[in-house]
């Protein structure tokens, strides 16, 4: 029986991962800081096992981590959060506290994981498609998702060494509790699930890099490609921030 270990899993596209594998026979450990969201999901299938600490303190990483169930063979790097920067502010608290997150907390995770990895593990983390391109407002949120996708492709080139498999995941605007918060449009907007089975399909095929939806990220893609100083034209011409 297949493994996997999916932190972010108590809402959004963790949530849908979660009750995706479990529904493909894998045993899932649905890790989160609410247990009682954890209680939800592991209502969903008994492959489910909750497994609750706070991803921003390393002691309860470090903790958790060293009295798994079981050793994932899977093991996916999903929790995230957002703010935004207002009226071009360089507001540090905001960046200090998505930064913790994202980056401090997946290294955090990921110090805690490596032990455990052997050959022929596979390692996944969430990114997003705003680190491929500035974006107004997004000045926190896309620094903390580039430093996620330079670290995990650094790491790669050691890890392929030893047999491990990375793969870096670029989502495009996918319908969750942080997205709800949003106040402006978020074009080709997925669900949940949706993202959660091209992620799936996407780990199945061993992608190193998995983007969707492909329109919208292609289009990201291909404006990342200019110079700076086009990107910003573009980009000023075609978002407009909300006041």
């Amino acid at each position: 029986m297949r493994k996997v270990l999916i932190t972010g899993a108590s809402s959004g596209i963790g949530f849908e991962l979660a009750k995706h594998y479990a529904s493909q026979g894998w045993q899932v450990i649905g890790c989160g800081r609410s247990l009682e969201r954890l209680s939800a999901l592991c209502s969903y299938s008994t492959l489910i096992q909750p497994l609750a600490f706070d991803l921003t303190d390393k002691s309860q990483v470090v903790s958790a981590f060293s009295q798994l169930p079981f050793i994932p063979d899977l093991w996916m790097f999903n929790a995230g959060d957002c703010e935004y920067l207002d009226d071009g502010c360089a507001d540090s608290d905001v960046i200090e506290r998505v930064m913790t997150v994202n980056v401090l907390g997946l290294s955090y995770a990921l110090d805690a994981a490596q032990p455990h990895f052997t050959s022929g593990t596979h390692v996944a983390v969430v990114g997003s498609i705003a680190s491929e391109l500035a974006l107004p407002r997004a000045g926190a949120y896309g620094a903390s998702k580039a430093a996620v996708s330079y670290l995990i492709r650094s790491l790669a080139l050691d890890w392929q060494k030893q047999g491990i498999e990375t793969s870096i995941i670029f989502p495009g605007f996918v319908e969750t509790p942080l997205t709800d918060k949003n106040d402006f449009a978020m074009p080709m907007m997925i669900s949940a699930q949706q993202a959660a089975q091209y992620i799936a399909r996407g780990l199945a095929n061993h992608q190193s890099a998995i983007y969707f939806p492909a329109r919208f990220t292609w289009i990201l893609r291909t404006l990342s490609l200019l110079p700076y100083r086009c990107q910003q034209w573009v980009v000023s011409k075609l978002i407009r921030s909300p006041s």
